[in-house]
């Protein structure tokens, strides 16, 4: 909400993203709900469809962000500040590395291939944050409107990249 008062791709992208990534959060407790509770056979295929359903995930959000970011180039359109927007992505990139530091390590640690992927979506929700202030600072200060939705378009390679990875690693 607080991306559409702001007309900002990258807040918006940031919101979408949380929303994918509590998705991909979603699929985790799946994931590991029954665990060790089920056979190794079980285990191994609960852990490639989550990987599978992560690996999508990027590329939902890499889509959406591709179509805001070129129609926000194409029309032309200037993303005004929102304060609440500021903040969520301050506070986004103070507490998010943290996090996704903590997954990885901890998918790492247990060989979990999907925790590792879902890591990286949280680390997708800090450059996200990251895009917003630096276009919202550009635009600002220098009048920069493009920022926001090239930041956007630079998002959607780590993205693609991503999802790639993520599905690759499949095999």
């Amino acid at each position: 909400m607080a991306g559409s008062l702001a007309g900002s791709i990258a807040l918006i992208g940031f919101g979408l993203d949380s929303f994918v990534e509590s998705l991909s959060g979603s699929v985790m407790i799946w994931r590991f709900r029954k665990s060790g509770k089920i056979s190794e056979e079980e285990e191994e295929k609960a852990e490639r469809t989550a990987t599978r359903l992560i690996g999508y995930s990027f590329f939902i959000l890499g889509a959406y962000v591709l179509y805001e970011s070129g129609k926000k180039l194409f029309l032309r359109a200037n993303p005004d500040p929102s304060l609440f927007g500021i903040i969520i992505a301050i506070a986004s990139i103070i507490v998010m590395p943290i996090l996704f530091y903590l997954k990885y390590q901890t998918g790492k640690a247990i060989g979990s291939r999907s925790l590792m992927a879902d890591s990286k979506e949280t680390l997708a929700c800090v450059f996200l944050s990251i895009a917003l202030l630096t276009g919202l600072a550009l635009n600002y200060w220098y009048g920069l409107w493009q920022a926001d939705p090239i930041a956007g378009l630079v998002i959607v390679i780590f993205l693609i990249k991503e999802g790639y990875n993520t599905l690759k690693g499949q095999d």
